[in-house]
């Protein structure tokens, strides 16, 4: 939290930030055109906010892409939002939702958080129904190989979403774990009292993935989540930015 304090008291620094919070996803190109600094500066800044865990980086192709991270912000709210009333909890979660939904400005979820764990249990905490039944409230049939047919139970009905397209895409343990997203079927809508209209939809939007990639950091675990493979109009994806309809 120390690195995280040290890294905001810097203008130049929160300039970083509302540029991506204001359009979240850019090359270094994009942030080096948007602000009146050098190349070489914004590089050390973003250095710096990367290390915070304020900034996570995704490669694609040759470009090096920077996205703002709400998730250290969360943990300082998290540690002193006790103390204050009920009114400035909710300013907080407002500003949250905010950072979040700038997520939102490419058609790709990203978060990157710090875990106290190893990577064998974090590896357990994403495939074992002991975890997923008690923390996500589903469970899979699955051998976790690559290709291997993903059929989600939901704990609180116990209803199924099965379809071909569920597949595991990548499972290296304790490393990476990337699987299709899950079909919009009448049963998943009718457990989660969705709108049918809605439902259609997304029912016609190509199905998207969820990446973890796991990284060992001393007593940690990094761990970053992408959720991608979203048109640029995707009504999905914004429901996953707010943490609603699964």
């Amino acid at each position: 939290m120390d690195d995280v304090f040290r890294a905001l008291a810097d203008a130049s620094r929160r300039a970083l930030l509302d540029s991506l919070n204001r359009d979240n996803g850019q090359t270094l190109r994009e942030l080096c055109a948007g602000l009146d600094m050098t190349r070489q500066s914004v590089s050390k800044h973003l250095a710096i906010l990367e290390e915070a865990g304020l900034v996570t980086t995704l490669w694609r192709g040759r470009e090096k892409l920077h996205y703002l991270n709400a998730a250290p912000i969360s943990d300082i709210a998290e540690r002193w939002i006790s103390r204050y009333d009920r009114r400035r909890v909710d300013a907080l979660a407002d500003l949250k939702k905010a950072l979040e939904a700038s997520l939102m400005s490419r058609p790709e979820f990203v978060y990157t958080t710090f875990i106290r764990t190893t990577p064998e249990q974090l590896w357990r905490g994403l495939t074992d129904p002991a975890f997923t039944r008690q923390y996500w409230g589903i469970t899979w049939d699955n051998e976790w190989q690559p290709g291997a047919v993903m059929t989600w139970h939901i704990v609180k009905d116990g209803t199924d979403i099965a379809d071909p397209g569920q597949v595991v895409l990548e499972a290296d343990p304790y490393t990476r774990l990337s699987y299709a997203w899950h079909s919009f079927t009448e049963s998943w809508s009718k457990a989660f009292d969705i709108d049918e209209d809605y439902r259609a939809r997304v029912a016609k939007e190509p199905r998207s993935k969820v990446t973890f990639e796991i990284e060992p950091k001393g007593d940690h675990v990094k761990l970053t989540v992408v959720h991608d493979g979203f048109e640029e109009t995707s009504e999905v994806l914004p429901s996953l930015g707010e943490g609603g309809r699964r």
